[in-house]
C-alpha cells in the first residue's frame, strides 16, 4: 500500500461525524485525494533520485556446450534381380498358366508346320510327351476329362523356376529331323540363363558386389577401434553435408567408385554422448558428443578400396539390412534401421 493511499484512508476516517454513520460528499473526498497525491509527490522529490549500485563480478566465462557435427554416407547397391517368389506365388502363377491353356483356342498345327516336314514330325513327338503346346506346365491336357484338375499338387516341382528352365532348355536342345520314314534325333547346344546364386554367394565373399543380387547391399567400414559403422567424418570449415559426403567417399573408399549423392538433405541422424565432456580450447567449446547426419548415395560402378585411406579404416563389407544388425552395436542399429530398406 502506497503512502498516498494511507493518507487518503486516514482523511476519510476523520470525516465521519460522531454518533452517526454519515460520511463526506464525493467532491470533498476528491479534493482530499488530490491534496494527498500532491503531498506524496513532494515527499518523493525530497528523497532524491534513486541510487544505483554497480556490482562487478570478476568470474571466468565457461565454454559453451555443443556437439561435434559429422557427415555420414549410406552408400547402397540396389537389387539387380527381382526377388524370389513365395511358394504361394509360384503355385498361383502356375495355376494361371494352366487355366490359360483351358481358355485359349486349340493350337492350329498346320498353320505353323507343313504336314510331313521335319518340323511337323518333331512337333508330334513333343505333343505326345507333354500333351499340351505349353512347354513349362508339365504333362497336362486342357481338353480332356481331367482338365479341371489344373491346380498344383503338394510336393510337385512343376512350379519351381529351376524345373521350368530345365524343361524349356530340354525342349530347345532336342530336335527330331528327317521325314517320317527317316527320323534322326539331334541335340543342339542352347545357352542357359545364368543362375541367381553367384560364386560370391557360395564362397561367402562379403566384399563382393556380385552377391545377394535380389537384395540391397550397404557399405559398412571397420574403424581402428574395431567397430563397424557407415563411413563418417567431421565437417571441414563451412562445407555442406553434400560436399562433405563426396569428400568422405573419396577419402574412405578411394577414387575407383562411380557414386551419386542423392539430394542435399540427410535421411537420418545418430547421436553419441561422450562419457566425459571434451573441451576444445581453440573453439572455446565443451563438446558433449557427436551428431552424425547421414546422406543417401548410390554406387554405379567400381569397388571400394581402403588402401591409403585417410580415416584409418581397417576393413569394409557389403551387407544387407539383417547382416548389418549382426555386426553393428544395437544402439547404432536402432538409429539407422529406418534408413535401410527390407530388400
Amino acid at each position: 500500500m502506497s503512502r498516498g493511499t494511507r493518507e487518503a484512508r486516514r482523511a476519510v476516517s476523520f470525516t465521519r461525524l460522531p454518533f452517526t454513520n454519515q460520511i463526506v460528499c464525493k467532491s470533498c473526498l476528491a479534493a482530499i485525494n488530490r491534496r494527498t497525491a500532491s503531498s506524496t509527490a513532494t515527499a518523493a522529490l525530497e528523497l532524491g533520485p534513486p541510487v544505483h549500485y554497480n556490482l562487478s563480478v570478476n568470474a571466468a566465462v565457461s565454454p559453451r556446450l555443443a556437439y561435434q557435427i559429422k557427415a555420414g554416407v549410406v552408400l547402397s547397391r540396389p537389387p539387380l534381380l527381382t526377388r524370389d517368389l513365395t511358394p504361394f506365388e509360384k503355385a498361383y502363377f502356375f495355376y494361371q498358366r494352366r487355366l490359360n491353356e483351358r481358355l485359349a483356342l486349340p493350337f492350329t498345327r498346320y498353320f505353323y508346320y507343313q504336314k510331313g516336314t521335319p518340323a511337323d514330325v518333331d512337333w508330334k513327338r513333343k505333343i505326345r510327351e507333354r500333351q499340351t503346346p505349353a512347354r513349362d506346365i508339365g504333362v497336362y491336357n486342357a481338353y480332356s476329362k481331367e482338365s479341371w484338375n489344373d491346380e498344383l499338387l503338394v510336393g510337385a516341382q512343376e512350379s519351381e523356376p529351376d524345373h521350368q528352365v530345365e524343361a524349356l532348355v530340354r525342349d530347345a536342345e532336342i530336335r527330331q529331323t528327317g521325314n517320317e520314314g527317316e527320323q534322326t534325333v539331334r541335340r543342339d547346344k542352347v545357352e542357359k540363363p545364368l543362375p541367381r546364386v553367384t560364386e560370391a554367394d557360395k564362397n561367402g565373399n562379403l566384399k563382393s558386389l556380385k552377391r545377394a543380387l535380389t537384395r540391397t547391399l550397404y557399405l559398412v567400414v571397420q574403424g581402428a577401434e574395431g567397430r563397424w559403422t557407415f563411413p563418417c567424418a567431421g565437417l571441414v570449415g563451412r562445407e555442406s553435408l553434400h560436399a562433405a559426403a563426396e569428400r568422405l567417399l573419396v577419402q574412405a573408399a578411394g577414387v575407383n567408385m562411380n557414386t551419386w549423392i542423392v539430394g542435399n538433405a540427410p535421411v537420418g541422424h545418430h547421436n553419441t554422448n561422450y562419457p566425459q565432456p571434451v573441451i576444445n580450447e581453440e573453439k572455446k567449446v565443451e563438446q558433449l558428443g557427436e551428431k552424425t547426419f547421414f546422406m543417401k548415395a548410390r554406387i554405379m560402378a567400381g569397388q571400394a578400396n581402403l588402401k591409403d585411406n585417410k580415416l584409418g579404416l581397417a576393413d569394409f563389407r557389403w551387407l544387407a539390412k539383417e547382416e548389418i544388425q549382426k555386426e553393428v552395436h544395437p544402439q547404432y542399429f536402432n538409429a539407422v534401421r529406418n534408413m535401410l530398406v527390407e530388400r
